[in-house]
Parts: structure tokens; C-alpha cells; sequence
């Protein structure tokens, strides 16, 4: 069963209060750095808050506790058309870090595939990592305080202000602050917030000299080697990246390896006799949003408030719409011209109603060999390209 993402009725009782914090450390009070906004998490999601914050005229701070941005990603770094229409940012991307993919083929577990196209429709593969390091220096250049190599542990709600101490550097003290800090946030525990439990666990290698099929994302629907979603082959940033994922059970271990895969895919997609130069493994939210994602000058973007499409596992466009507008609304709401976001911002992020749907109807119903059957049929074709192809910017609701 999965999370309910309604947002109806966000009100003050709906603010858990926090919990099971330490007391201010006794002693003299260390010096403080004042922000107008702090966010945890130097992700997709975070920067564009803090740097929409910031172009807004607001103090803004980032705290990220790896040494970089762009290290031990979790993600395959494909970035949607519509993402790219609806963020201004990614103009601005360099093009060395992109590469476009025009089309999807589909293949089915006997390994027939149907290629789908979208008229004026394509994808960004992309070198997230260096994505990624790249938005950090945007958001800096654009006034963002953005500390690497810092660790989140706890807020506390005092005077009206949010008082956050770090291991090293001031405590910090701030009017708002927003979590966007992964599937398993900090932030979200430490304010009593809702947090993911529904999971996809994937692994991607990348290669050099692999061989494929040039401007496809190449996707593989099977059950026994992808429970509950399907393996993946493209050629991305100077890489070619395979990965493979799947559902994770309450009680499975998150083990899985990409050999199987390999071996069957071999006739279309040759990995080659190099090991991989690159591997990445990680957890996926694929419940949705979640039910409680904002408290009093407080709110969750991006995977910490689940939101990936339940179907796809695609997360960066909501992540850098959302985010943004989340920057925007703080911003309006420290100036004085619009009530806290948290009670009606949240109600604009996406409920993926159908795509819920989708993978409640996946995670039951899977079936190879009716998917042998279906695959290039038209309503078959047609629903994979509702998933693939379907358009999911919404408008901003205001406060």
C-alpha cells in the first residue's frame, strides 16, 4: 500500500512538535552565523532552493556533509525535456556536461524491443557529478554560503529562530530552514516529519568503450532479475552507464548484482572485458510524497519528502522545479507578503494519483510472460509512453 500525498488540510496541529533533542550545550554561548534560510543537503532539490533564495535577497546557507557535491551520487543523472523548459537554471549548463538521447527502447523479457518517440521530445544523459559540483559554484556565485564537509545533527526551536549547532564553525542560527538532504533525511528525524520506507535499491557501473544502440535509453522489463522495476543501459558523459534496480521488501537484503544482467543483455548492449570504472548503489524512494512534510518554518524538498515518481524512480525535475519555487515562496514569506509556505506551499507538490496507481498495479501484477505477449501492442505502447513521455509540470499555487 502506498503513502498518501493529499496536502488538504496543513494547519498548526498538523506541526509535530520537536522531540528528543539535546539541551543547548551549558558554557558560553559560542558565536552564531544568522541566515535567512538554511538548507541541509547540497542536492539537486536543495540548491536550487538556496540559490532561488538567494537571487530573492535572502542570507542563505548550505550544509553538506560530504567533501563534494557531485560524490557518491545515487542517481543516473537523467534530466527530463521537461525539466529543461520549465528550470531556467539548466540554460545555463555547460554543454560538455550533457548529451542528449532522443528516444526509448522497450524490451521485453524474451529481449523483443519496441522503440518510443515523442514528437520533440528527448532526455539529458548527464555527468552528475560534475553536475552537480557545477551547481554548487552557481549557487555560490549567486551569494550561496555553502559549507561541504559539514554534518546536520540537530535543530532547535528557540525565540522564534531555528538554532542549529555544528561539530565545527558558529552554531547557526535561522529563520527557516529546509531539508533536502536524501531518502533518509536528518532533518526530517529531527523535526518529526514523516520519512521514507518504501524503497527501490539500485546499482549502476559505468564503462568505457561499452558498445549499444546510440540515442536510445535502453530499458529490460524482468521480473526475476528487476522485481518491480527493470535494468537500464545509455550512453552518457563520456561513460556508458548499466544499472539494474529493483523493489525492496520489508524484510530484503539490499544485495543485488548486475551480472545476470550483463550476461542476458549481451547480443544488444556489450559491457566489454574492462571492469567497471565507476559504481554506484543506493536506495530510491518510490512511495511518493509524504503525508508530513512541512512544521512552522520548515519544510522537506526533493527525496526527503519522497518526491520520485513512483513509477520511474525519476526525481531531478521535481527536485529543481520544487526546490526553486520553494526558494521563491521563503523569500516571499520573509518579506512579509505571504503566510508560512509550509502550510500552503506543500500542497503544490506532485501527487503522481496515476503513476501510484502504476506501481501499486507493478509491484502486483508483473508478469513476464503476458508482457511478452502485450509488448508493441497499442495500448501497451501507449502507456509506456504515458511513462516515458508525460509531461509533468504544474502550475504555481500562491499563497
Amino acid at each position: 500500500m502506498l503513502v498518501s500525498s493529499s496536502f488538504s488540510r496543513l494547519e498548526e496541529s498538523a506541526f509535530p512538535a520537536v522531540t528528543h533533542l539535546a539541551p543547548p550545550i551549558a558554557g558560553p554561548r559560542p558565536s552564531v552565523a544568522q541566515v535567512d534560510l538554511l538548507v541541509v543537503g547540497a542536492s539537486f532539490a536543495g540548491l536550487a532552493c538556496a540559490r532561488a533564495a538567494a537571487l530573492a535577497g535572502l542570507s542563505v546557507m548550505v550544509l553538506e556533509k560530504k567533501s563534494s557535491a557531485g560524490a557518491k551520487l545515487h542517481t543516473t543523472g537523467i534530466i527530463v525535456k521537461d525539466a529543461v523548459d520549465t528550470v531556467p537554471w539548466l540554460a545555463e549548463v555547460p554543454p560538455a556536461l550533457v548529451r542528449r538521447i532522443d528516444g526509448v527502447r522497450l524490451y521485453s523479457p524474451d529481449m523483443r524491443h519496441v522503440d518510443l518517440h515523442a514528437p520533440g521530445y528527448w532526455f539529458w544523459a548527464t555527468d552528475a557529478p560534475a553536475l552537480l559540483d557545477w551547481m554548487v559554484d552557481s549557487a555560490r556565485a549567486s551569494g550561496v554560503d555553502v559549507q561541504l564537509g559539514t554534518l546536520f545533527e540537530q535543530a532547535l526551536w528557540m525565540n522564534g529562530r531555528w538554532e542549529v549547532p555544528v561539530a565545527q564553525g558558529p552554531c547557526i542560527s535561522a529563520r527557516y530552514i529546509v531539508g533536502a538532504d536524501g531518502p533518509h533525511s536528518r532533518v526530517a528525524k529531527a523535526l518529526g516529519l514523516s520519512r521514507n520506507t518504501r524503497f527501490l535499491y539500485g546499482v549502476e557501473h559505468e564503462y568505457q568503450g561499452a558498445r549499444m544502440a546510440p540515442g536510445f535509453l535502453h530499458c529490460f522489463v524482468d521480473r526475476q532479475l528487476a522485481p518491480g522495476y527493470i535494468g537500464w543501459a545509455l550512453d552518457g558523459v563520456g561513460v556508458s552507464q548499466v544499472g539494474l534496480a529493483r523493489r525492496m521488501g520489508t524484510q530484503d537484503a539490499p544485495a543485488l548484482r548486475l551480472d545476470p544482467l550483463l550476461r542476458k543483455i549481451a547480443s544488444v548492449v556489450s559491457a566489454g572485458d574492462a571492469p567497471p570504472v565507476a559504481v554506484r548503489a543506493g536506495m530510491i524512494p518510490c512511495g511518493g510524497v509524504l503525508p508530513v512534510v512541512a512544521r512552522e518554518r520548515a519544510l522537506l524538498v526533493g527525496d526527503a519528502a519522497g518526491m520520485v515518481s513512483p513509477v520511474t524512480a525519476g526525481g531531478i525535475h521535481t527536485a529543481l522545479l520544487h526546490g526553486e519555487r520553494a526558494g521563491d515562496a521563503i523569500a516571499r514569506f520573509v518579506r512579509g507578503e505571504v503566510e508560512d509556505p509550509a502550510g500552503w506551499f506543500v500542497r503544490t507538490y506532485p501527487r503522481f494519483r496515476l503513476k501510484r496507481a502504476l506501481r501499486w498495479a507493478f509491484d502486483h501484477f508483473q508478469n513476464d510472460w503476458m508482457f511478452n505477449r502485450l509488448l508493441g501492442t497499442p495500448p501497451m505502447r501507449r502507456m509506456a509512453e504515458l511513462v516515458y513521455f508525460h509531461r509533468k509540470a504544474s502550475p504555481l499555487s500562491r499563497g
